[in-house]
């Protein structure tokens, strides 16, 4: 795994040679555009805009889109990573809540867009796929606001699940994520997220790839679907998620209490104390908290 932020040196050929009608944006472009919308960016809506062409390189390279894929991207912004997927030939669903962002997408790229920009004015969290259909298979190449990160991932890790995931993340968020079990950020989503999941791609990324700068540390992260992934039924996550409000205390009694003294006993004897907490319990466990139990 890369530990620092790295510069791109394969990807898309089209995206190396130049060949398009929208460059990728730079800090000044950026800075310009902004101005020109007359736009301040909101941090209720983590508008931290991604002003680091490379990065967008290193996204798309990671993803390894070919092209005609369809790729869903969160929170479009000024399209800074829309122009990259756009150039790379895939045929990018993004879904935007900012009025002003969204009228500049449609003036601005959806002309030069050759029909494979579909955009969706809506909050992710109600529309997690945009407006592709259901039944399609995808990727996600997104920079996601820190506030939705794992509400959103939430939402997405409904079936089909997307075949790759390539997020931008604050650190805190991908420390979530990316968690195992008996560390303090072990937790619900890290369960969901890596039942269907394995991780295989990260980068830091430093602030200054950003602006506003913002105060923490990004993680650039690459999430391949497993062959066999496991979906967690709704009923099962919002047990899980019941179960973590009281993380230190001892599963035991929280199973006697949820009517799980079946799959307790399970946990037992795989050789866990019965003094077991929920942060200590692995993944693959988890899984076996079946609509039964």
């Amino acid at each position: 795994m890369g530990q620092g932020f790295l510069l791109v040196t394969t990807t898309n050929c089209r995206l190396l040679s130049g060949e398009m009608d929208l460059p990728l944006l730079t800090p000044t472009t950026t800075r310009q555009l902004l101005d020109e919308i007359g736009m301040r960016p909101r941090k209720s809506l983590g508008q931290n805009f991604l002003i680091e062409p490379n990065l967008v390189r290193k996204s798309i390279a990671m993803a390894e889109v070919a092209d005609g894929e369809r790729v869903v991207e969160i929170g479009p912004g000024l399209g800074t990573l829309t122009r990259g997927l756009l150039a790379a030939g895939t045929e990018v669903y993004a879904v935007e809540k900012d009025p002003a962002l969204l009228q500049h997408l449609r003036k601005n790229l959806l002309p030069h867009a050759d029909n494979k920009l579909h955009l969706l004015e809506a909050d992710a969290l109600e529309h997690p796929r945009g407006n592709l259909c259901k039944g399609d298979s995808f990727k996600v190449v997104a920079n996601l606001p820190y506030a939705i990160t794992t509400p959103w991932l939430e939402k997405v890790l409904m079936d089909p699940v997307p075949d790759r995931m390539v997020l931008l993340m604050q650190k805190e968020a991908a420390q979530r994520v990316l968690a195992g079990p008996g560390t303090k950020s072990f937790g619900p989503i890290s369960i969901f997220v890596q039942a269907a999941y394995s991780l295989a791609d990260q980068h830091k990324v430093s602030p200054s790839c950003f602006f506003p700068v913002p105060d923490v540390d990004s993680s650039l992260v690459r999430l391949d679907r497993k062959s066999e992934p496991f979906i967690f039924s709704q009923r099962q996550r919002k047990i899980v998620r019941q179960i973590f409000t009281q993380r230190r205390k001892q599963l035991k009694s929280q199973c006697m209490a949820l009517n799980l003294q079946g799959w307790m006993k399970m946990v037992i004897t795989t050789g866990l104390p019965e003094t077991v907490r929920p942060e200590q319990v692995p993944v693959k466990l988890w899984m076996q908290l079946y609509e039964s139990s």
